[in-house]
């Protein structure tokens, strides 16, 4: 990027002069939707400031070789040409397009002569489009006629991107078009602060400056703790990184699909400040996300506001504006309550309620993150960029349970057997009477193993690996922990000491466990007090649920409840 740049934003009716068409572009290639899709965004956006997608011209004056937005200007003229046939009184357009190659086409575009669709593809293309409009307007016809006159003059606007005489048009067109690799918003905010001619244009110094300035912005921004703790994705839905900056001082809101909302705001902002203090409010802005990310108890509040889903970040950043930092937190305080209210008692929820599911799901999830921020260290911190992404993708999680009692998807003689396989040591550490272990040796060894002797031999191994009395509490918050999906999937149908021996094992190899799932698995919530390591049972779910009200007591409605019902 260079001063050479001229950037601005320029209402359409003020697009003026020739522009010529090089021979290394094709010809005019938009259908009816590509048309009529246009002629949509400015009947419905007009009156909004609406701007249309750049046009990268090289040259000055009145003359300029047309890099990219050949189809867009095509249009625009036939637009014009339109609405003059209709209403005399409307001027002719005030820019032409000549060819470099296509002497005829522009004679075509002049007089739209439609007996001459047939003699040339340019023709054929450009004689559709000129009928896609006049269908389009023939619905409301003069209303539409003087509604997108008036638009075009006075309110729908062009970025005009203006590269230097010594610029590669040919490269440039190559990137923009044939690499599809389109001008961001950031790269035009850039270009707004390096551009020349401006009123307010900046020393050469100040522009290096601010060039090395971006790039470190965007380099920093890189790093995957200060990422995944501001998104939840790897792209964050953002072409380069410092977007996310831009869209927050733009406000963009979250279902905005014009590509260029930010851009437009942000040189909007010019008619009230200087480049400077837009720059100033950028580093701002950028300062601010890194000390939220520094600070210990800003890091897990946000953190956990945005990876459970509850606020995205822009909502995060306008609570936080114009608020002293104690505000700021007792605003975030009370997000996070509202993030896990419910209407009932927490015990209540149910693994196989939908809703509830969710909402168990962000409850644990915010066990986690307090638990790691409540530690007492300020060392230890919540790795959102490990519990987002791992091995190179993005990661789902699901609740485990803790302990099973079902078998869902165990179809197989391979599936039967490998269960029987992972349950042998811990059925062997818990009984003295070795017949139940030798049954599921002779099984595992057999060559065909019949479903129903799999049945009989799965109900002996539960029973015995699991605490007598009801089962009701299967499916409650404190036989429930989170777990990677594809964990889950390996640990599901086992019984705890079984996934307890896995968890172990996963850890041992550096796989991300979340903390309190670890803990779950190690029984540090059970009292050493008749602790036994080979069961889950309603002694551990009870210390289990204490551990979450202690943790979550700031944001609970009312404690979840501790019964013996649950056993």
């Amino acid at each position: 990027m260079t001063n050479q740049i001229l950037l601005e934003t320029k209402l359409v009716g003020d697009i003026k002069g020739t522009f010529l068409v090089p021979s290394y572009q094709r010809g005019y290639r938009w259908g009816k939707d590509e048309v009529s899709r246009l002629l949509d965004d400015i009947y419905q956006n007009g009156k909004k400031n609406y701007c249309l997608q750049p046009v990268v011209v090289r040259g000055s004056g009145d003359a300029y070789e047309l890099i990219d937005g050949q189809q867009r200007l095509t249009t625009l003229y036939l637009i014009y040409k339109y609405v003059c046939s209709v209403n005399p009184f409307f001027p002719e357009p005030a820019f032409r397009l000549v060819y470099e190659t296509r002497e005829k086409s522009e004679a075509f575009l002049r007089n739209i002569d439609m007996e001459l669709r047939e003699d040339n593809i340019d023709f054929w293309f450009m004689a559709n489009a000129y009928e896609t409009i006049r269908e389009w307007f023939e619905e409301d016809l003069q209303i539409r006629v003087m509604k997108i006159f008036e638009y075009l003059k006075e309110d729908v606007k062009i970025i005009w991107y203006e590269v230097g005489e010594d610029e590669d048009a040919i490269a440039l067109f190559t990137r923009l078009n044939i690499g599809k690799i389109s001008l961001t918003s950031a790269e035009l905010v850039k270009a707004m602060f390096l551009s020349a001619d401006r009123g307010d244009a900046m020393t050469r110094e100040k522009q290096e400056e601010i060039s090395l300035q971006w790039d470190n912005m965007e380099k920093e921004l890189h790093d995957s703790s200060l990422w995944y703790f501001l998104t939840n994705s790897q792209s964050g839905g953002y072409q380069t990184r410092i977007d996310l900056v831009l869209d927050l001082i733009a406000k963009k809101p979250a279902d905005s699909r014009e590509p260029y909302f930010t851009f437009f705001q942000i040189d909007s902002l010019r008619e009230d400040m200087s480049l400077d203090d837009i720059w100033r409010r950028i580093q701002r802005t950028f300062l601010t996300l890194k000390d939220w990310h520094e600070n210990h108890e800003l890091y897990h509040k946000i953190g956990y506001l945005i990876a459970s889903g509850s606020m995205p970040l822009q909502e995060i950043y306008a609570l936080s504006e114009g608020r002293t930092k104690r505000a700021f937190r007792e605003e975030l305080d009370d997000c996070i309550r509202k993030s896990i209210a419910i209407a009932g008692n927490y015990a209540d929820l149910s693994y196989d309620k939908p809703l509830d599911y969710r909402r168990i799901s962000t409850l644990l999830l915010l066990f986690n993150v307090e638990s790691v921020r409540q530690n007492g260290d300020s060392t230890q911190w919540f790795p959102f960029d490990h519990f987002k992404r791992s091995r190179g993708k993005d990661v789902t999680w699901s609740l485990e349970h803790i302990h099973a009692q079902q078998s869902e998807g165990l179809r197989t003689q391979e599936m039967w057997k490998e269960w029987l396989e992972l349950h042998l040591p811990s059925v062997k550490a818990v009984s003295d009477d070795l017949g139940l272990a030798e049954d599921m040796r002779e099984a595992i060894d057999k060559n065909r193993l019949e479903r129903a002797e799999f049945d009989v031999l799965q109900q002996e191994v539960l029973t015995l690996l699991s605490e007598k009395g009801s089962v009701e509490y299967i499916h409650s918050i404190g036989n429930l922990a989170l777990l990677r999906v594809e964990d889950n999937a390996a640990l599901n149908n086992s019984a705890f000491d079984v996934k307890r021996n896995m968890i172990i094992e996963m850890d041992r190899s550096g796989q991300y466990i979340p903390y309190c799932t670890k803990m779950v698995f190690l029984k540090y919530y059970s009292s050493s007090s008749g602790n036994q390591l080979h069961f889950w049972g309603q002694a551990d779910r009870a210390a289990y649920l204490r551990a979450m009200n202690r943790t979550l007591a700031p944001y609970l409605q009312e404690p979840i409840q501790v019964m013996e019902a649950q056993a």
